[in-house]
C-alpha cells in the first residue's frame, strides 16, 4: 500500500487528464498510487485512448498502481468524490482535479506539512496564470499561522469566507513572491480551498463523514469540498500552503448549475457527526469584530476565481 492515493475525478477533459497525469510523473515524492474515476458519456470516453493509456503505462512502469473506473450515471461531484474515497486505502488521499498542472515538489511539500501539523487537510490554490499582470493588493490580506495549525470553531452563519479572496486570480503567486521567495513553505488560514489540489488525512476525512451525505443533494450542486473542509477545520484544523505550484488550465467548468450548494448542510452535519464538541463555537459578533463575518450572499455561494 502506498502512502498516498491520488484520487482523480474526470469528465470530458482528455487533455486536462493528460496534463495531470504528466504532472504526477514528474513529482519528486513518489510513494503514491492513482485512482481515476471517469464520468464521460458512453461513446466519448478517453481512458483507453493512446495518449492516456501511454501515461498510465508510464506511471505503472515507475512503480505506481493505477486503477481506472467508469462510474456512471453521474450523481454529482459529492457522490463522485465519495466513490473515489471508497476505493482508497492509503492513509492520505490527494484529490486532484483534471484541470491543473503541478510543479514537481507540490505533493511532497503538502504531505510534509500535513504530517507535521496533524491537521485534517492541506491545500494549494490553483492559480490563474492569465491574471499574472492583475495585481490585487486589496485581496492579499493573508492570515498566516503563527504556531501549529489548530481547529477553528466557527459556527454556521459565521464562517470567515472572506479569506477565500487570497486564492483568487494570481494572488497566490504574488503573495509567494513576497512571502516565500526562498521556497520555504508558508501556512495560512483558510475557510476552504478549492478542491482542485487538496491532500487529506483519510481517517480524519472519514471521521467527519467524507462525502457520504451526497444523496441529500441533487446531481447539480457545488460546494461539496467546501463543507467537508468546514467540518475538518472545526474538528482538526486545515491550512493553505505557499508556494502553491498549482496552475489552473482554464478549462470550462463541468458544474454549470450552482443553485444548490452543499454548504447548506454544514449545521446539520456538525450535529450529526458530533464535530467540535470540545470547542466552543465562534459566533457572528466575534467574527464581525475581526472583519471576517460572511455576508448572506457569501454564505450561500462560495466564490471562484
Amino acid at each position: 500500500m502506498a502512502t498516498v492515493d491520488v484520487l482523480i475525478p474526470t469528465c470530458r477533459r482528455k487533455t486536462g487528464l493528460a496534463v495531470v497525469l504528466t504532472s504526477l510523473l514528474g513529482q519528486t515524492f513518489t510513494d503514491f498510487d492513482v485512482i481515476i474515476s471517469d464520468q464521460t458519456e458512453d461513446g466519448a470516453t478517453y481512458l483507453e485512448s493512446r495518449e492516456i493509456d501511454t501515461l498510465i503505462r508510464a506511471l505503472r512502469w515507475h512503480g505506481h498502481q493505477v486503477r481506472t473506473h467508469r462510474h456512471l450515471p453521474r450523481r454529482g461531484m459529492a457522490e463522485q468524490r465519495q466513490f473515489l474515497l471508497e476505493q482508497s486505502r492509503a492513509p492520505y488521499v490527494h484529490y486532484l482535479d483534471d484541470d491543473v498542472l503541478l510543479d514537481p515538489p507540490v505533493l511532497g511539500r503538502m504531505l510534509d506539512t500535513l504530517r507535521a501539523e496533524g491537521c485534517g487537510f492541506v491545500g494549494c490554490p490553483a492559480t490563474g496564470l492569465d491574471y499574472l499582470a492583475d495585481e490585487r493588493p486589496h485581496q492579499q490580506g493573508i492570515e498566516l499561522w503563527d504556531g501549529p495549525v489548530r481547529p477553528e470553531p466557527f459556527a454556521p452563519g459565521a464562517v470567515p469566507v472572506g479569506r477565500h479572496v487570497v486564492n483568487n486570480a494570481a494572488n497566490p503567486l504574488h503573495l509567494e513572491r513576497r512571502l516565500a521567495p526562498d521556497g520555504r513553505p508558508i501556512r495560512y488560514k483558510v475557510a476552504w480551498i478549492g478542491g482542485a489540489n487538496v491532500l487529506y488525512d483519510r481517517a480524519k476525512l472519514l471521521g467527519v463523514g467524507g462525502f457520504s451525505w451526497w444523496h441529500r443533494l441533487p446531481p447539480e450542486h457545488a460546494g461539496e469540498e467546501v463543507v467537508a473542509q468546514y467540518l475538518l477545520i472545526r474538528e482538526w484544523g486545515g491550512c493553505g500552503l505557499l508556494p502553491a505550484g498549482t496552475y489552473h488550465l482554464g478549462l470550462p467548468t463541468n458544474v454549470e448549475d450552482r443553485r444548490r450548494n452543499a454548504t447548506e448542510l454544514f449545521g446539520e452535519l456538525l450535529v450529526e457527526y458530533g464535530i467540535g464538541r470540545r470547542q466552543p463555537m465562534v459566533v457572528g459578533w466575534q467574527l464581525a469584530a475581526n472583519g471576517v463575518l460572511a455576508t448572506d450572499s457569501q454564505r450561500s455561494s462560495p466564490a471562484e476565481n
